[in-house]
C-alpha cells in the first residue's frame, strides 16, 4: 500500500495548522522518570499532561473518544516495555498493561481517559520505585519471594523455602524478617490475599475456586483470612470493588 500521497498531504496540513509534535526527547524523559521510579517527577508530568493533553499529539481518529483510546493503548504498551527493561517482571508489566487497557476500553468519556493516563503512569512509577528500593535485598530473599509467588497455590512452609535456597530454616526466617520487615508466614498470607483481591476485582471466578487455587483448606478458612486482612468478606469485596465500580471509584478519586 502506497501511503506517500496521504503522507505528503498530512505533512502539509500540519504545516498549515502550525502543528508541532511532542519532541521525542521530552517524551522519553517522562518514560525514563517512570522507569526510574521518580514518582514526584511523574506527578509533575501528570499535572502537565492533564492541562495540555492534546498538544503535540497526532489525530488518530475523528472520534475523540477513540482517538484518546488509541493514544492510551500506545503509551501504555511503551511504558510496560520500558519498565520491563528497568527490571519489572514481564508478566507483571504486561498484565498491568492489560488491566489498564481494559479500563480504557470501558471509558465512555474522553476526559476519563486523560485521568486514567495519569493513574496508569503513577502506578507503573510507584511499582518501579519499589523495585529500585528493593535492590538492597539479598539474593536469597529475592529468590525466596519469587518462590513464594510461583507457589501460591500450594501449602507453603518456611522449611520448603529454606530447602529451595539450601539454607537453615531458622537463618532464613531471621533474614527474611530483617530484610522484608515482616515474617515469612505473614508475607505468604498477604501475598495470597492480595492475589485474591485482584482475582475478585477482575474476574467472576467462584470464591470457592479462588480459595482452592490459593491453597486454602476450605472456603471458610479463606474467608476468615481474607476478612482479617481486607476487613470484609471476599463477597463483600467483590461487590464493592468489582471492575466497573473500582474504575469509577478510581476516576472520582483522581479528579
Amino acid at each position: 500500500m502506497n501511503t506517500n500521497r496521504e503522507l505528503n498531504y498530512r505533512l502539509f496540513v500540519q504545516i498549515e495548522e502550525d502543528f508541532k509534535r511532542t519532541e521525542i526527547n521530552s517524551e522519553f524523559a517522562r518514560y525514563d522518570d517512570i522507569k526510574n521510579g521518580n514518582v514526584e517527577k511523574v506527578k509533575e508530568a501528570v499535572a502537565e499532561i492533564k492541562e495540555h493533553y492534546y498538544e503535540g499529539k497526532g489525530r488518530l481518529s475523528e472520534n475523540l473518544l477513540r482517538n484518546n483510546q488509541y493514544h492510551f493503548v500506545i503509551g501504555t504498551g511503551i511504558i510496560a516495555r520500558i519498565c520491563i527493561d528497568g527490571g519489572m517482571k514481564h508478566n507483571i508489566a504486561y498484565t498491568l498493561s492489560d488491566i489498564y487497557i481494559r479500563r480504557c476500553d470501558s471509558c465512555r468519556d474522553p476526559q476519563d481517559i486523560v485521568e486514567l493516563t495519569g493513574a496508569m503512569m503513577l502506578d507503573f512509577a510507584e511499582r518501579m520505585r519499589e523495585i529500585r528500593n528493593g535492590e538492597g535485598v539479598s539474593l536469597h530473599i529475592r529468590r525466596t519471594v519469587d518462590y513464594i509467588y510461583r507457589n501460591l497455590g500450594g501449602h507453603l512452609t518456611l522449611q520448603m523455602a529454606a530447602d529451595h535456597e539450601k539454607l537453615d530454616p531458622s537463618y532464613l526466617s531471621k533474614l527474611f524478617a530483617r530484610e522484608m520487615k515482616v515474617t515469612f508466614k505473614a508475607f505468604v498470607l498477604k501475598a495470597k490475599i492480595t492475589t485474591a483481591q485482584n482475582i475478585l476485582m477482575f474476574s467472576d471466578f467462584p470464591i470457592s475456586e479462588i480459595a482452592v487455587s490459593l491453597g486454602f483448606s476450605s472456603q471458610s478458612a479463606f474467608s476468615a483470612a481474607f476478612r482479617k486482612i481486607a476487613g470484609m468478606t471476599p463477597l463483600q469485596y467483590r461487590n464493592y470493588y468489582g471492575e466497573d465500580h473500582s474504575f469509577h471509584l478510581n476516576m472520582s478519586s483522581q479528579k
